[in-house]
This record gives C-alpha cells, structure tokens and sequence, in this order.
C-alpha cells in the first residue's frame, strides 16, 4: 500500500517568544501528517527531523517522481513506526527553507525579506513551535517523539520542556551536546558559506544571486563526516575517475571520492537556503540541556518521565556510541525506563536512515509496545 502524503501549512498570528530574547510573529509552519487519530487522540507520535530533512518524512507526492519520505523505510503501513496504527506527524522546523517560515520569507514588519535579519533558533524554540501546532491539532498527549542526529536531541528536549505531555521518547545517533570536533566542523562550513562573494552578509537575495561556492563547501565537509572510513574506502578507495590516470594537477577531479563529493556540493546548492544552513548548524551548537545544571546530565534529566529507547551505530563517529551511553547513564542515574541498542553496522552516521533489519527490528518491537 503506497503511503500518499499531503503538505500542509497553518500561520500563528501571536508571537513566538525565542530563547534569545526576540521574538516572531505571523509565522508559517509546514507539516505532514499519516495514518487516522484516534478517538481520544492517544495515538499519535511526532518525528523531528534532521539538518537537510523535513515534514516530508514518508510517503509520496502523487504528481511526483521518486518523492519519498526521507524516513520512508521506517514509517507507513506495516513498517517499524506502523501508520495502521499510529497518527504520525511531520513538522518542518521554523526557519528552514521546505515550507515553514524561513529567512527568504518576507518579515510581516519591514515588508522585506528577512535574510539576515531572521532571529536565531535553537532546539528548545522548535520544540515550544511543535507543541503549538500539536495545540492546534488538539492533541494533548504524544504516544512518542522521534528523531534521529539533530532530531533525536528535538526528541530529548521534548522530554524535558513538556514531559507531562509525551509517554515515549525515541533518539536515534544524536547527543547531549556537541563536542568541540562537531563545533568545529560547523563553524568551518559556515566560514565557507559566509566568506563566499555571493553571500553580501547574508541578504543576497537582494542581488539576485545565492552564495552556492559555499554550500557546496559546507555539504562535502558535512557528508564527509556522515560517512564512515570503511565505507568511503570500500565504496570509492583511491580509485580514479573513469580509469582516468593522473593528471599530476592539483585542480582536476581525478579521484571518485573528489567527484562524487562535487555531486553533492552541487546537489545541495541548488536546494538548499545559506542562511539556513547557518541558523540550524548554530541550533546544534547551542543544544546543550545539561548546561544549566552544572553540566550535569543526570540533574537535567531529572525533569524526564517518558519511556525512552535510545540507538547508535558502532562506526558513526560524528555521534558516537559513547554519547548515547552518557544519556543512557543520566536517565538510569534517574530510575527511568531506558532500552538502549548499539548496532554494529559500517555505514556511520548515517546508518540511522538506511535499511538495516537488526535496526527497523529494534525499532518495531519498540513500538509494538507502545500503547495505541
């Protein structure tokens, strides 16, 4: 049974007030929703997404080719999140360029396009966005929030700004916080997007142009670190473009991995909005719950009551095992109910989207035991 998916869009008129101190108003969120609620509305899970995702989390737009869900495998029919079964909801974080109210919209104050002038975002402000819109939907009581990487910590700070309201939590390679090494790598991919000539401080759409020498920059430093070594040397090794030999130059594409790095540049470039890359890298940045505690983990999570089941994979070094084991240690630390899994699978970080049956196993006896 092919899963149809249909986009919708409701606008909040009253302001939205963010953890920095501004505010927004007349804002715009995009969102998806699959399967039937239920009569007491008890069923329904919510699924945050990651950096480049979206509302779009499964199924396929009927006039469309290839238009599946980034999360297609995992939710629908008799899959491991079973829309039979669950009301699934899908909402397009505030800020991004899929559909929600973003910096190339226009601010309802100036009459201008926001550009560099959209406030900055975090976690928590997402979060407050969703409960807002689940308001709306007249839903009280999630039976879940899922997410994975950046969606997962969406999921963990559901737990902590509204554990009245949710009954499971489902973190999937994500982290407390990120260490200085993911730091890094997002300032480094910033740099190159706002250094960029087309870039003019972040109000290019003035010029009519789009800063896309850096975003191609940012996403080959990205997909780097989604991918494991073993798989980089097994899908591409030190092999040469089209049985090409060298060149001895140092600005042609000879190796596969330089080539198919560019493709993903260029892919990502023609999508994908600069100053959205900044907000939501930024977002990640600043997750930190345990901040306002001491940095104790286990005193912030003191706040959580839901279920949790958390998963890692063996080679995913951008969030690595050793993340999920320090939640796992603060929910115990706490006597909540934790299930934990660390796959052993080869594809890093971004194994958390990909088929693995031990994976969508894990996941779908999970929910099984979730009530609907």
């Amino acid at each position: 049974m092919t899963l149809i998916a249909l986009p919708q869009f409701h606008t909040f008129e009253e302001p939205l007030a963010l953890q920095s101190g501004a505010s927004i108003r007349a804002y715009t969120l995009a969102y998806e929703t699959y399967g039937k609620l239920n009569a007491d509305k008890s069923n329904a899970v919510l699924i945050c997404h990651a950096l480049n995702a979206s509302h779009h989390v499964a199924g396929v737009y009927p006039d469309k080719e290839k238009s599946e869900g980034w999360w297609d495998n995992m939710i629908g029919p008799g899959k491991p999140v079973d829309t039979n079964r669950f009301f699934v909801i899908g909402i397009n974080n505030l800020g991004s360029c899929f559909g929600s109210t973003g910096p190339m919209h226009i601010h309802p104050d100036t009459g201008k396009v926001y550009g560099a002038d959209f406030p900055v975002v975090t976690v928590e402000d997402w979060v407050n966005a969703q409960a807002r819109l689940l308001d709306v939907l007249g839903i009280q009581t999630l039976a879940a929030v899922m997410g994975g990487s950046l969606g997962g910590m969406q999921a963990l700070s559901w737990t902590l700004q509204f554990p009245e309201r949710m009954r499971h939590a489902v973190v999937v390679a994500s982290a407390p916080n990120l260490n200085a090494e993911n730091i890094a790598f997002n300032e480094v991919a910033r740099r190159a997007i706002v250094t960029d000539p087309d870039f003019h401080g972040g109000h290019f759409y003035e010029y009519g142009v789009v800063p896309k020498r850096g975003l191609r920059i940012a996403r080959m430093i990205g997909h780097i670190t989604y991918l494991s070594d073993d798989v980089m040397n097994e899908k591409f090794g030190r092999q040469l473009r089209d049985g090409m030999d060298l060149k001895y130059s140092t600005q042609d594409v000879e190796f596969q991995i330089e080539s198919y790095l560019r493709y993903q540049g260029d892919k990502f470039s023609e999508y994908f909005d600069a100053n959205t890359y900044l907000l939501i890298t930024r977002a990640l940045d600043y997750f930190d719950p345990a901040k306002a505690f001491d940095g104790k983990l286990s005193a912030a999570f003191a706040r959580a009551t839901a279920k949790f089941l958390l998963v890692s994979f063996s080679t995913d070094w951008r969030f690595s095992p050793a993340r999920s084991r320090e939640i796992v240690k603060a929910l115990l630390d706490n006597h909540r109910d934790v299930s934990y899994a660390e796959i052993d699978a080869p594809h890093g970080h971004d194994a958390f989207l990909l088929d693995d049956a031990r994976y969508l196993n894990v996941v779908r006896s999970y929910f099984e035991g979730v009530p609907a």
